[in-house]
C-alpha cells in the first residue's frame, strides 16, 4: 500500500477497547516518569512510544502507548484495561504531586487500515485540541497493510467487527500482547518479549519493579519470552499450550485460532514433539518499536 498522503485511503472505524487516561499539571511528566518502566523524559512534545505500569515485583499491569502532548500533558492510550481502574490505582501514588489523573471519555480512538502520510515513527501530528494521529504500520512485510490511529473529540464512526478483529490479530503479529484481565500482574516485561517494542528501560533509574527487570536484564536471566502460535482449534487467554503430554508454555492474547504464548527461548519450531502438536509457530512481524 502507498505511503502517498493522496492515495485512497481505506475508512476508520472504532477502538472501542482503547481509552485515554490523561496525566495533567506541572508533575505529569515526573510522575510519569517515576511510575512507568519506559523513559518518558526523554520524549519530546510531539512523540509519543509504548509503555507500562508494574507491580513492585516487575509484573506487567497494563501496558499502553504514552504520549508527550507537552511539558506539563502526558496521555496514556490504554488498550484493553480497566482505564477507570488504573487512573484510580495511579492516583493512590499521587501524593502531593501537582497534577490530574482522569480518564478522557470524550477523546474517542478510531483505526484505520492505511498509512497515515502524515505521523511518521514516534512522531504523532496534530493537537490535543482538535485530535491526534499517530503512525502504528510496522514493517507491513508480506502486503501487510500500514495502519493509522486517531485520537479526537467526538469521533463516531460506524463500528465494523471484522475491521477491529483485523487490527487486534495484527497487533499479535507484530508482537504487542493484548492483556485480558486473566493476564494482567502474570508476566514479567522480558517474558512478554517488550524489548522488541523498546517498551521498557533498564538506565533510567527507579520505578516500581524496576529492579526485577534491571535484574533479569543485566544477568541475562530471561529464559521465557513471547511467541506468535497458531492453534488447530481457538484459542483462549492462559490456555496451557502441551507439547509431548507436557505444559511448555502459556497463552497470553489471542484472536482465533492465533495467539501469543510465553515459551521457553530455547523452544522452536523444529523441537522434538511439534511436528505432532495440536499448535505451531508462526513468523512474527517487525516493526512496531517505537
Amino acid at each position: 500500500m502507498s505511503d502517498n498522503p493522496h492515495a485512497s485511503q481505506t475508512p476508520w472505524f472504532p477502538l472501542y477497547d482503547h481509552r485515554l487516561v490523561a496525566l495533567s499539571g506541572r508533575d505529569a511528566l515526573a510522575f510519569a516518569q517515576a511510575q512507568t518502566m519506559n523513559d518518558v523524559v526523554a520524549l519530546a512534545d510531539g512523540q509519543w512510544h509504548w509503555n507500562g505500569w508494574l507491580t513492585a515485583k516487575g509484573r506487567v499491569i497494563a501496558l499502553f502507548a504514552v504520549i508527550r502532548i507537552d511539558a506539563d500533558t502526558v496521555w496514556l492510550l490504554v488498550p484493553d484495561a480497566d482505564a477507570d481502574d488504573l487512573a484510580a490505582r495511579l492516583r493512590r501514588f499521587q501524593f502531593r504531586s501537582k497534577l490530574s489523573i482522569e480518564v478522557r471519555d470524550d477523546l474517542r480512538v478510531a483505526g484505520r487500515l492505511s498509512a497515515s502520510g502524515l505521523a511518521s515513527g514516534n512522531h504523532w501530528v496534530g493537537s490535543a485540541a482538535e485530535g491526534i494521529e499517530l503512525d502504528v504500520s510496522g514493517r507491513m512485510a508480506g502486503g501487510m497493510p500500514g495502519r493509522s490511529l486517531r485520537i479526537a473529540p467526538g469521533l463516531h464512526p460506524g463500528a465494523n467487527a471484522a475491521l477491529l478483529a483485523r487490527w487486534r490479530r495484527m497487533d499479535l503479529v507484530h508482537g504487542l500482547p493484548r492483556l485480558d484481565p486473566s493476564q494482567s500482574e502474570q508476566w514479567t516485561p522480558q517474558q512478554l518479549s517488550l524489548e522488541r517494542l523498546n517498551a521498557f528501560s533498564v538506565k533510567k533509574g527507579c520505578y516500581p519493579g524496576q529492579e526485577i527487570v534491571a535484574r533479569t536484564h543485566f544477568l541475562g536471566q530471561a529464559k521465557r519470552g513471547l511467541a506468535l502460535v497458531r492453534s488447530d482449534a481457538p484459542l483462549e487467554p492462559a490456555m496451557d499450550l502441551r507439547l509431548d503430554e507436557q505444559v511448555v508454555g502459556t497463552v497470553v492474547s489471542t484472536s482465533g485460532d492465533l495467539g501469543l504464548a510465553v515459551l521457553p527461548l530455547d523452544l522452536h519450531a523444529d523441537s522434538p514433539g511439534m511436528a505432532e502438536a495440536s499448535w505451531r509457530f508462526e513468523p512474527a512481524q517487525d516493526g512496531l518499536a517505537r
